[in-house]
């Protein structure tokens, strides 16, 4: 990969600018370390000091930064499993809650480290062990060094299941120098949508190495029995209690969950509601919280399951989300009334549950807008219309299941995002081979 002077300056200044922040990073580490503990662990891998740890060859490399990255992955890492056996499979991560997902899923199938800093040096490092014969970087991560270590070394750069919001786009043009730098280096861009193409091209992606395949998430793979298991729970707490979701939800939400469900328990003394708080340090906290209000609280790691004088119960594990909007019949998902820009619709489309979100959904703002479009979802301004949304569904078993059935065509018919990026997976090793 060459470089012009001016881009070696640029890619010198960002590496002189890491260096001086480096002190920075033990401080982030602890300050995390105080709220999960599982930051206070494996520092050397952050730094990629991983003698005994990966010595690898040939090696299918995919990167996931999170448990949302790590899902949207799922059926990916699967199909590389299956299609590729006799080759070393590396996932990436960088937090503790995304490398949880990896050892659940996946176990000693696949070998796991997390992502090192961006310095030059730990970068080298850890190619120098990971020696991928190909990079799968999963939605749109852009490392300046890692990039160019990349193209430098010829190893084949491929972004799956790009996206890029509007929002995340503004942040990215004051420093669009530096981006083109890096997306330079990319060897192919399997983007979720035409918009997203169009955005990724803004900031320096080849348009004439950019391939819309679709959102992987639409290939979702139920798992088996999961309908089944949700009637079998529904008879134990009460089968004909009104039950809703509030998932993936954010410190500034929690009040209005516990506001809607204040005014659902006035409405129905039985309803029950299902917690799951999108990070693992805010499971106490939503807990104590409807505790606090007189609400009859249980969690999964304590009680396992409601029971039938259940009011709230939290779902303080990681994985099971599936699982447990089989369960209910109306889901809201968070990230959407604060500025996260909403969470993933699909799971509970899949199963034919009818979602509400708030106004702000820009990271899966196409999604949204099918299902929105194909009347599977309510997408409402306000905390007060969420309750509002989801009291009026819960009355409303026709409105229920026509949305629910809306749902499962829309995934039906968007699936297939998997099938054409693993082609296009196999065509960049085969070119490598030639």
């Amino acid at each position: 990969m060459h470089l012009t002077f001016g881009q070696r300056a640029l890619l010198g200044l960002y590496s002189l600018v890491l260096h001086l922040a480096f002190p920075v990073t033990l401080y982030h580490l602890i300050w995390r370390g105080m709220r999960q503990r599982e930051y206070l662990q494996r520092w050397p891998e952050r730094y990629a000091w991983l003698d005994g740890k990966l010595d690898l060859h040939d090696t299918i490399w995919v990167h996931a930064v999170s448990v949302g990255e790590v899902l949207a992955a799922r059926p990916l890492v699967d199909g590389l499993l299956a299609a590729h056996p006799e080759r070393p499979l590396l996932v990436t991560t960088i937090t503790p809650t995304g490398s949880e997902r990896v050892r659940a899923l996946w176990g000693d199938r696949v070998h796991h480290v997390y992502l090192p800093y961006d310095l030059r040096s730990m970068v080298r490092r850890f190619l120098d062990r990971a020696r991928p014969a190909l990079a799968v970087i999963v939605e749109t991560e852009i490392w300046l060094n890692l990039y160019v270590e990349c193209g430098r070394r010829g190893i084949p750069l491929m972004m799956v299941n790009a996206r890029l919001s509007e929002r995340s786009l503004r942040g990215y043009l004051p420093v669009q120098s530096l981006a083109r730098v890096a997306m330079r280096a990319v060897t192919l861009v399997a983007a979720q949508s035409n918009a997203d193409a169009a955005r990724l091209a803004r900031i320096g992606a080849d348009p004439a190495r950019i391939v819309v395949t679709g959102n992987l998430k639409y290939d979702l793979t139920l798992p088996d029995g999961v309908e089944e298991q949700a009637r079998r729970w529904r008879q134990a707490w009460g089968a004909e209690r009104p039950v809703w979701m509030a998932a993936s939800t954010h410190p500034p939400e929690e009040d209005a969950v516990l506001e809607i469900h204040a005014r659902l328990l006035d409405r129905h003394p039985d309803a029950l509601l299902l917690w799951a708080p999108r990070h693992p340090e805010r499971f106490a906290p939503v807990a104590e919280a409807a505790a606090a209000l007189g609400m009859r609280t249980a969690t999964r790691r304590l009680e396992a399951l409601p029971g039938p004088d259940t009011q709230v119960f939290v779902i303080d594990t990681l994985g099971e989300l599936l699982r447990f909007f089989a369960a209910v019949d109306v889901a809201f998902v968070g990230g959407s009334l604060c500025d996260i820009g909403g969470h993933n619709v699909l799971e509970p489309a899949a199963l034919g549950i009818p979602s509400v979100v708030g106004p702000r959904t820009f990271n899966f703002a196409e999604v949204t807008r099918r299902l929105r479009d194909a009347q599977a979802l309510r997408q409402v301004p306000d905390a007060a219309a969420v309750g509002d949304e989801v009291l009026a569904l819960l009355d409303d078993a026709d409105t229920r299941q026509t949305m629910g059935a809306a749902g499962r065509r829309q995934v039906s018919e968007l699936s297939g995002a998997l099938g054409r990026t693993l082609a296009l997976v196999d065509q960049l090793l085969e070119n490598r081979r030639a």
